[in-house]
């Protein structure tokens, strides 16, 4: 029996959180192995374990998978989350890299200059009601079906939701018109193997703090 999958990164959200969301979803239990010094990094590299020299590196069946969406692609498609067909599968990539662009800006708020944080975070807000949400919520009205597609549980639901969360810890008002997305997200946060992972306790990381920040330009030598 091959054993739990293993993470690597360090404790915090950053680019691992949608594979902690993805395999707790999946309801399978891993481990993590947190990185905490620029030595633990170093120790990676220097024995061949991280293709590319960066971490998330997820070590599942035998082997050392990096680049995150390598890492979900694989989760996805060995646990059932990556839809029927080829047509599904393109329509859930197709949504899975909308939810990456707006995610991906609210990943690199924290760092943002002090100066540009007020502007950054108002695109954020200006995409999310203008630009992403409505087109979710025009997808859910489409099909009037309990997920993005084929009435099925995919990822691009769990990574959705997860976009959802960390938009409403922003402001919390920001989905207040869609309310299909609000749907969405509270039956995929009842699914037993999320509202296990949604419970304190668990290994779903909080937002980033100063702390946590400065932990990480000390892990991996930024400025």
């Amino acid at each position: 029996m091959a054993g739990k999958p293993k993470l690597h990164y360090f404790n915090a959200r950053g680019r691992m959180e949608s594979i902690r969301w993805l395999l707790a979803a999946a309801g399978v239990e891993f481990e993590e192995k947190f990185l905490q010094t620029p030595e633990d990094l170093d120790k990676l590299v220097n024995e061949g374990s991280l293709m590319f020299q960066q971490v998330p590196m997820v070590e599942i069946d035998g082997m050392k998978l990096v680049q995150s969406r390598a890492i979900l692609n694989y989760i996805a498609t060995k646990y059932n989350l990556y839809g029927k067909d080829m047509k599904e599968r393109a329509l859930i990539d197709m949504y899975v890299e909308g939810v990456a662009d707006l995610s991906e800006m609210i990943l690199l708020l924290p760092i943002a200059p002090p100066g540009e944080k007020d502007a950054k975070l108002q695109l954020i807000k200006q995409k999310t009601t203008n630009r992403y949400f409505p087109a979710f919520e025009k997808v859910l009205k489409s099909h009037r079906q309990d997920y993005l597609v084929g009435n099925k549980l995919s990822r691009a639901d769990i990574q959705l939701v997860e976009l959802v969360y960390y938009v409403e810890e922003l402001d919390s008002s920001l989905t207040a018109n869609f309310p299909l997305l609000k749907a969405l997200k509270a039956r995929v946060s009842n699914l037993p193997t999320v509202k296990k992972f949604l419970q304190p306790g668990s290994q779903r990381k909080p937002p980033m703090d100063e702390e946590t920040l400065e932990e990480a330009r000390k892990i991996f030598r930024l400025k």
